[in-house]
């Protein structure tokens, strides 16, 4: 199975998951916090996986990499550089489940600098600039990047569910942290690998849609068959006819699709 069912969920707001966090619709500006003790990855007992399922392994696209990890982390230790020209500043740090941190981290760290700082990217609005911020440091959200078993955690105890088939499939945004899952991270999804769009591109969207759950932003559909798919659709769940597109600002102009109710 390539996990054709990917293709046809509609997961909604409700059930959680990859794009499942409901933001808050006003962008309220959030204080910035205090270098805080690292999340704990303890499961609700709804989000436990069904022990009776064996998920396929599907589109491994870079190597082997591990299922699960002990739930604690390791910083970007380096200042990033202000990103945008307008606007105030929202502090993050970026942070790699320990046990992948070696392998992982510094081009994590170097593709959420990519992605933020593109003028195609959140900044292109000059609503707010954005800035990594080492460990220690004032913040406001923190992206992470966690193992299928430790998003599922973490995701699960806010009430999301990020699971397709008895694996952790998707990525998550729970206040004030972005939960980028790795299976995602190094395998991709059935869409992008058939149509041939390269893993980076995959990678910059997922980035960029759950960064924008943090920034106030809610899901969106595809606006018609063979447009671009607005960033803030759950791509990671079929592109519902629409092309792959990683940026919420095309062409300059902001691009968007209809709401989900």
């Amino acid at each position: 199975m390539l996990l054709g069912a990917a293709l046809l969920v509609g997961v909604d707001l409700v059930r959680g998951g990859h794009d499942a966090v409901v933001p808050t619709r006003q962008v309220a500006s959030t204080p910035a916090m205090a270098d805080s003790p690292e999340p704990t990855a303890e499961p609700s007992p709804a989000a436990l996986p069904s022990p009776s399922v064996t998920p396929e392994t599907v589109y491994q696209m870079d190597g082997a990499f591990p299922a699960s990890g002990p739930g604690t982390w390791v910083y970007a230790k380096t200042q990033g550089d202000v990103l945008g020209s307008a606007g105030g500043i929202r502090r993050f740090r970026v942070a790699a489940e320990k046990n992948v941190a070696g392998t992982e981290l510094d081009a994590f760290t170097s593709l959420v600098d990519e992605t933020l700082g593109d003028e195609r990217s959140w900044i292109a609005g000059r609503q707010y600039r954005l800035q990594r911020v080492p460990s220690g440091s004032a913040y406001q959200f923190t992206i992470y990047l966690a193992t299928g078993e430790t998003t599922r955690r973490l995701c699960g105890a806010g009430g999301m569910d990020t699971r397709l088939d008895g694996v952790s499939y998707t990525s998550c945004r729970l206040p004030g942290r972005v939960v980028i899952n790795l299976n995602r991270w190094r395998m991709s999804v059935p869409d992008y690998v058939n149509g041939k769009i390269d893993l980076h591109t995959y990678r910059q969207y997922v980035i960029n849609h759950e960064v924008g759950h943090e920034l106030g932003r809610f899901h969106e559909a595809c606006p018609g068959k063979g447009k671009p798919a607005p960033v803030m659709q759950q791509q990671t769940y079929g592109l519902k006819g629409c092309t792959a597109n990683s940026w919420p600002y095309v062409d300059g102009k902001r691009y968007t699709g209809p709401p989900v109710a």
